[in-house]
């Protein structure tokens, strides 16, 4: 049954989600993968959380039923009170078109446009959007804004994947290895945009990485093994993202 939500702006800075007993299943011909097993969660608004796992262990099929890009086998994942299990698929894109941010570890950027005319794809289709200039000077980036992509470094290339994220003031923004193609001093600085944006905008930082040592900068750490939580840290003092190395 298709549940019609009103995904609004109101909605996205209380931005929190339940999942039931989620399971996703491919099927290839006669083999099946079972990439998530039967995973219960609680994601606090506003917090940042670090999901930690070999290849293989569920983290980025979780990450993109959390974002509205696939759906569970079965399950239910809740979001501020809304079922989006529910959803037909137009409301499931309008949810998240409104409420949440992708950064992934390729930037995507479309090589033509400046890097604020890449930004400007998003907020042209947002409902309450930063103006683009706004969002690339968030990210230390004000300077290069008529800039093309092979003009920018990969760092700074990344940075303006980041400044499209989040110039629709997404309440969650969802990253895939945001840092696996940059060194570590470059992966420092788009930690710390990140960490900013969470700071600054309140928004929901959900951040997979191989990298054990991105899991101080986290509220909490969700450990991945063979489709479920094997364990969940709190970090009671949480390192700031300037103060990284590895």
């Amino acid at each position: 049954m298709a549940v019609h939500g009103d995904f609004s702006e109101s909605d996205v800075r209380r931005a929190a989600f339940t999942g039931k007993s989620l399971r996703k299943t491919y099927v290839t011909g006669e083999t099946e993968v079972h990439a998530l097993r039967g995973v219960d969660l609680e994601i606090n608004a506003g917090e940042i959380l670090v999901l930690l796992g070999p290849s293989g262990s569920g983290k980025s099929t979780l990450l993109n039923i959390i974002g509205g890009l696939d759906r569970p086998t079965s399950g239910e994942l809740w979001y501020d009170g809304k079922e989006l299990t529910a959803l037909d698929e137009a409301d499931l894109t309008r949810f998240r078109r409104a409420n949440i941010g992708f950064i992934f570890q390729f930037y995507n950027l479309i090589p033509s446009l400046t890097a604020e005319e890449n930004v400007r794809l998003v907020t042209d289709i947002s409902d309450r959007p930063m103006n683009p200039a706004e969002a690339l000077e968030l990210v230390g980036l004000q300077d290069r804004r008529h800039h093309f992509p092979a003009q920018l470094s990969g760092g700074e290339q990344q940075r303006v994947a980041v400044a499209r994220a989040i110039a629709k003031r997404p309440g969650v923004l969802l990253c895939d290895e945001p840092t696996g193609a940059l060194d570590s001093t470059t992966g420092v600085r788009v930690l710390e945009t990140l960490a900013n944006a969470n700071r600054e905008l309140g928004t929901t930082l959900i951040l997979i990485t191989h990298n054990a040592g991105i899991a101080a900068m986290a509220d909490r750490v969700f450990n991945f093994l063979d489709g479920q939580i094997a364990s969940i840290e709190v970090n009671q003092n949480r390192v700031a993202a300037s103060e990284m190395t590895w």
